[in-house]
C-alpha cells in the first residue's frame, strides 16, 4: 500500500464526510512514525527503546467555530466517532474570527523533493555498536574517568495533510543522531561535556570516533574550573550556544506572540535591530535540512526568507491565524500536530556567516568571557531582559586562559542584538545555526 493509500485515504474520507454533515471546512492531519534507540555506558548495553505511533486529527469549521479531536484509531467506526465528536464541539465553542483554513487557490501544488528520507534503517545492534565507538573513543582520552554513556538513533516519520479546499499532500522524513558524554578528573573537581551529530540522511552524521573525541577533549578541557568575578566585558558565544540567541529571535517574531503584544519586537518592523552586516534567515527548502518541508501545516508553501536583512527585521513568522490577525499574509511558517491548531514556527533558521575568523574575534578582546555551555532559560519575551547560567573560558589578552563555571551572564537582547559581531564560521549542525559571535557590554555576575 502507498502513503497516498494509507495515509491520505482516510483524510479524504473525514474532510468530505465532515464537509457533507455540515462543516463549512475542514481538514485532518496523520501523523505516523517509528523510532529506536540505543545506548552504552561504560562498554556495557544500557538499554534499547523502540516506538511506534499513527496518530489523526481533524479540524472541522462553523462558520468561525472550530473544533479538533484526535485519535490513533484508524479503524472506519472509529473516524466515525471521531468525526460526530469533532462535529459536536465545533457547534458549541466560542467563536475566532480569524480561525480558518487557505482559500483554495493559496494552497501548494507543487511538492519538492528535498531528499528527506534515507532507506537506510540500522538494527539496535547496528545503533549499539555506533554509540559504542563513540564512548570508547571518549573515554580514550587521557583525563577522562567516567562515562554517562553513549546513545544513537533513528527515526522515520510520515504526515499527511488533507483539507476541503483542495489541497493533497505527504511527506516521509528520517531522522539519525549521535550522542556521548563523559566526566574527567576526580572528586569535587570533575567536569562533565558532550558531542552529538544529527543528520537526515546516515552518510551525513559524523563519525562516532570524531564525536567521542570532540566529547572527551572538551571534558578534559575543563579541568580546574574556576569561578569568574563580576564584570562587564565582551562575551563570545561558542557556536554550538550561539545558535539559541537566533533561538530567542525567532521567539520575538514569532506571528502569534507580535499579535498578541509580547514580543520585545512587535513595535520594530522595519527598523534596524543588528548591525548593518547581519542577516538572518529561514529556509524550509534546505536540501537534507533537519527542519526542511515541502509544505507548511495549512498546505502552504514555504520559502526562503530573511528575517533580518542588513541589519533591518523584514518578516515575521506567520501561520494563517496570526497573519490574519495582523492584517498580513502568511509566510507558510505553520506547524501542527494531531491535537492542536497550527501555529507559526521557524524551519531551518540561521545567521550569515561574517568576515572576521573565530581567532580574530577573540583575539582583541584584553579581557572577556568565551561562552561554550548555558543553562536554565531567564528571558523576559516581553521586554528583552536575559539571564543565563553559563560555563566557558576566560579571556585574557585575546587568548583563551582558564576554564571557568558558575557564572552568570546578563543584559538585554534588543542591545545583545544592536552589539553582535558574527564570525565566519558557520556550520550547519543544528535546526537553528549560527556561527561564533561576539557580543560587547555584558554582564558576567560570578564570586
Amino acid at each position: 500500500m502507498t502513503d497516498t493509500e494509507k495515509y491520505l485515504g482516510p483524510l479524504e474520507w473525514l474532510v468530505a464526510e465532515a464537509t457533507r454533515r455540515g462543516a463549512s471546512a475542514a481538514d485532518a492531519v496523520m501523523v505516523g512514525g517509528r523510532a529506536i534507540s540505543a545506548s552504552v555506558r561504560l562498554g556495557r548495553p544500557e538499554k534499547i527503546e523502540r516506538s511506534e505511533e499513527e496518530d489523526i486529527g481533524l479540524r472541522v469549521f462553523k462558520g468561525t467555530r472550530q473544533a479538533i479531536v484526535s485519535s490513533s484509531d484508524r479503524r472506519r467506526n472509529a473516524l466515525e466517532d471521531l468525526l460526530s465528536r469533532a462535529l459536536a464541539m465545533a457547534a458549541n465553542v466560542p467563536e475566532d474570527p480569524y480561525a480558518g483554513i487557505a482559500e483554495p487557490g493559496a494552497v501548494t501544488t507543487a511538492v519538492p523533493d528535498l531528499d528527506l528520507a534515507d532507506s537506510t534503517e540500522p538494527s539496535a545492534d547496528e545503533l549499539a555498536d555506533l554509540a559504542r565507538r563513540a564512548e570508547d573513543a571518549a573515554r580514550a582520552i587521557a583525563g577522562v574517568t567516567n562515562s554517562e554513556g553513549g546513545e544513537a538513533g533513528f527515526g522515520e516519520t510520515t504526515v499527511a495533510l488533507a483539507a476541503s479546499n483542495g489541497f493533497r499532500g505527504t511527506y516521509r522524513r528520517t531522522g539519525y543522531s549521535l550522542a556521548a558524554s563523559v566526566l574527567a578528573g576526580t572528586g569535587t573537581g570533575m567536569e562533565r561535556d558532550y558531542e552529538f551529530s544529527s543528520a537526515v540522511h546516515l552518510a551525513d552524521l559524523a563519525d562516532p570516533e570524531t564525536v567521542g573525541r570532540a566529547a572527551g577533549e572538551r571534558a578534559v578541557r575543563r579541568l580546574g574550573a574556576r569561578k569568574a568575578g563580576t564584570a562587564k566585558v565582551p562575551l563570545v558565544f561558542d557556536r554550538r550556544v550561539a545558535g539559541s540567541l537566533v533561538g530567542h529571535l525567532a521567539s520575538a517574531v514569532n506571528g502569534r506572540d507580535v499579535a498578541r503584544g509580547t514580543s520585545f519586537l512587535k513595535d520594530k518592523m522595519g527598523e534596524t535591530v543588528f548591525p548593518a552586516d547581519i542577516t538572518i534567515v529561514d529556509d524550509p527548502l534546505r536540501r537534507r535540512g533537519l527542519r526542511s518541508r515541502p509544505f507548511d501545516g495549512e498546505g502552504l508553501a514555504g520559502a526562503t526568507r530573511a528575517i533580518v536583512e542588513n541589519g533591518r527585521l523584514k518578516s515575521w513568522i506567520l501561520d494563517l491565524r496570526s497573519a490574519r490577525q495582523l492584517g498580513l499574509v502568511s509566510t507558510g511558517n505553520a506547524s501542527r500536530g494531531v491535537s492542536s491548531p497550527p501555529s507559526p514556527s521557524a524551519t531551518n533558521l540561521y545567521l550569515e556567516p561574517g568576515a572576521i575568523s573565530r581567532r580574530d574575534l577573540i583575539g582583541g578582546i584584553d579581557r572577556g568571557f568565551l561562552v561554550t555551555e548555558m543553562m536554565g532559560f531567564g528571558v523576559n519575551g516581553v521586554t528583552g531582559d536575559y539571564s543565563r547560567g553559563a560555563t566557558g573560558f576566560w579571556i585574557e589578552n585575546g587568548e583563551v586562559a582558564y576554564p571557568v563555571s558558575e557564572v552568570t551572564v546578563a543584559g538585554n537582547l534588543k542591545e545583545m542584538f544592536l552589539h553582535l559581531t558574527a564570525a565566519n564560521d558557520l556550520v550547519f549542525q543544528f535546526a537553528t545555526n549560527a556561527p561564533t559571535v561576539r557580543i560587547d557590554g555584558m554582564t558576567v555576575a560570578g564570586k
